[in-house]
């Protein structure tokens, strides 16, 4: 027996033997969900499949909306009256667990297990999307427009039944289609004007945004006064308002830097050298305090993902 599979079944044997013992020697035992019964008064929203808490319309009013009373069951914990134990929710919990495991196992090696929930994560991402975009996309923009009676028959009942069809409609479709003349070589070409069309649009109104964002709204809040004055005083005569003046100078002064050390039109040596030098530390700063931020997110989640395991699934926390 080699280093490696000694190492995963000593793991494999100290895991099996604290799940025995949490699922027999405790009270809660290990992923256990429970589940209570509650009564819900709405409307079923037909394209989402929820229901909608009904609120009654005014006595005048035409609409009458098909009312329900369904049984919905909610998460709880196991002193809750009533409550009892969730088959479904205990086999997700327990799924959840054992993938999180699978992907921390990278941490060892590269294994059969992570590599088993990466094509999970990335499986399951797909077919969502897929099935977004069919539903928001195809259906709700494209053939809903096109033939809203196809539409209400087939997809969403509730589809307005005066909605009228829009032929205009008919060219994002046309457009659409050409894309798959990639496979086709003989008029592979054809799949390059979508293509160009969808880049072409995209650039621009990311342009716009950018602009808007980025450069204008950038501009307009380094336009600041270096001198704030507070006219708050029992004279009536204005002072200045230290905390907010040298918070503006900083902030100017850190631009100009910034934009020193990015001028290369005058070599940097004396003043200038030393502005751009400053401008250096200023932008190490900023780009340190952005990747701390993204550490924080990741190790978020992490912790979020620790508090699953030893929470909902182990029971630690709470006992």
């Amino acid at each position: 027996m080699n280093r490696e599979t000694t190492i995963w079944a000593v793991l494999f044997v100290c895991g099996v033997s604290f799940l025995g013992y949490r699922a027999v020697g405790t009270e809660r035992g290990v992923g256990n969900m429970y589940v209570i019964a509650v009564e819900t008064v709405g409307v079923r929203d037909e394209a989402t499949g929820t229901m909608i808490p009904y609120k009654p319309v005014d006595a005048t009013s035409t609409e009458s909306p098909a009312v329900r009373r369904e049984v919905q069951y909610q998460s709880t914990t196991r002193d809750t009256p009533n409550a009892h134990w969730s088959l479904s929710n205990t086999l997700g919990v327990w799924i959840a667990a054992l993938l999180t495991l699978f992907a921390f196992s990278y941490l060892y090696k590269d294994n059969v297990c992570y590599k088993l929930t990466e094509s999970i994560i990335v499986g399951v991402s797909a077919g969502y999307w897929m099935v977004l975009n069919f539903w928001e996309v195809l259906v709700a923009k494209l053939l809903v427009k096109l033939s809203p009676d196809a539409a209400r028959y087939a997809f969403l009942p509730d589809t307005p039944p005066n909605a009228e069809a829009d032929l205009w409609y008919l060219i994002p479709l046309i457009v659409g289609c050409l894309v798959f003349c990639r496979w086709v070589p003989r008029i592979s070409y054809l799949a390059r004007w979508p293509l160009a069309f969808v880049v072409g649009t995209t650039a621009g109104l990311k342009l716009i945004q950018f602009i808007e964002a980025d450069f204008i709204a950038q501009i307009r809040s380094t336009i600041l006064p270096l001198i704030v004055l507070d006219r708050r005083s029992v004279v009536g005569m204005p002072f200045i308002d230290w905390k907010q003046s040298i918070q503006n100078i900083v902030l100017v002064a850190s631009v100009l830097a910034s934009l020193t050390y990015f001028y290369f039109s005058v070599e940097h040596k004396g003043l200038v050298g030393r502005v751009s030098r400053a401008g250096v530390w200023v932008l190490m700063i900023t780009f340190g305090a952005s990747f701390a931020l993204t550490v924080m997110g990741r190790i978020t989640l992490l912790t979020m993902r620790l508090q699953f395991l030893f929470d909902n699934w182990l029971g630690i926390v709470r006992g």
